[in-house]
């Protein structure tokens, strides 16, 4: 079955998207693009010539041929367009976070779920090919034991990022670095190693960033299993190295790392599985590889004809919201804090 395919929002979100659907042709359509914005919309029209830019989105919503969109708006408008489609019975794969908060994610989730309409999120870190052998890895038992996980997110943004109107602000955005950059690795760990029970946190903004929000971020994870892990997540760290999560075992210790995986033996043995790759880090902040984009875009599809949940769905997005909330609260009530399950 070939899916016609709505596209809302041509913000900086957009390109992996675009190119993506592009590249899957032979299952979609793109029934037309669409913003708000008329300068946005002439210049996605320039860069994307053979892409239909629409003006009258009422239109669209009511077109029985479309039965999926792309939602990639900021935070602060994704649960009113969710209702729409939903209400259109169209099936939403929506850009990160869910919403601002926990609470607004929640209430997405069960609009579409009521809908009967399909709801992911792009969460792409989970369908890297390293992260699916590394999964694969845990799930055989290779690591044996698991004794801690270390997260690391190393990235800057400089202040002109901050700048943009809307950028780090908790009205638009809901948060900054766990919400909005952090979000992909913390995810990508409650997926590898399930729920965490409990968190101790920091968050600031350091002397580098003029924001609302967290710029730093750090924290002690107690995973259900009984795991202990640790945080370290900023943007003021020029010009920005590769998000790495460490999870050691008394057999070996997995080394993910900007997109590579490596196993590190008690002998000093070293296997490279995954060669990295580049996971926009620093200013270029887009400058990485669409395979996961696409990879979460095609499951998409899949889940539509086979009437079962994406791989990233909407519900399973709500644990990485309900982690950072639990963070913050920590760092400001000074003590652990219970991540909601």
């Amino acid at each position: 079955m070939r899916h016609r395919v709505l596209v809302i929002g041509l913000g900086a979100a957009m390109a992996p998207h675009l190119e993506s659907l592009l590249e899957l042709a032979d299952r979609v359509e793109i029934a037309a693009a669409w913003s708000r914005s008329a300068a946005r919309r002439t210049a996605f029209a320039e860069r994307f010539p053979g892409v239909r830019v629409a003006e009258d989105l009422d239109a669209l919503l009511a077109d029985p041929s479309i039965d999926l969109a792309l939602l990639l708006t900021p935070p602060d408008a994704r649960e009113g367009f969710v209702r729409r489609l939903a209400a259109a019975g169209k099936h939403v794969l929506c850009e990160k976070p869910l919403e601002r908060t926990a609470s607004a994610a929640l209430r997405i989730v069960r609009v579409c779920e009521a809908a009967r309409v399909r709801l992911a999120v792009m969460l792409q870190m989970r369908m890297r090919p390293a992260s699916v052998r590394l999964r694969e890895l845990l799930q055989e038992g290779r690591l044996g034991e698991l004794g801690f996980v270390e997260i690391r997110i190393p990235w800057w943004r400089p202040q002109s990022y901050y700048d943009e109107p809307g950028r780090g602000t908790f009205v638009r955005d809901g948060g900054g670095v766990l919400l909005t950059q952090a979000i992909h690795t913390l995810d990508l760990a409650l997926h590898l190693l399930g729920p965490v029970r409990e968190v101790a946190g920091l968050a600031t903004t350091t002397r580098l960033h003029r924001m609302e929000s967290e710029d730093f971020a750090t924290a002690g994870l107690l995973f259900e299993s009984g795991l202990a892990g640790s945080l370290f997540a900023t943007t003021a760290c020029y010009p920005g190295g590769p998000e790495r999560v460490e999870i050691v075992g008394s057999e070996a210790a997995a080394v993910l790392e900007g997109g590579g995986l490596a196993l590190r033996r008690p002998d000093g043995a070293v296997e490279r599985l995954v060669e990295p790759e580049r996971s926009g880090a620093g200013a270029a902040f887009m400058d990485f590889p669409h395979d996961a984009h696409r990879a979460v875009i095609a499951d998409v599809l899949d889940a539509i004809d086979e009437g079962r949940e994406p791989l990233c769905s909407g519900r399973s997005a709500l644990a990485v919201q309900h982690l950072v909330e639990a963070i913050l609260r920590s760092s400001r009530s000074g003590r652990r804090e219970p991540v909601p399950s």
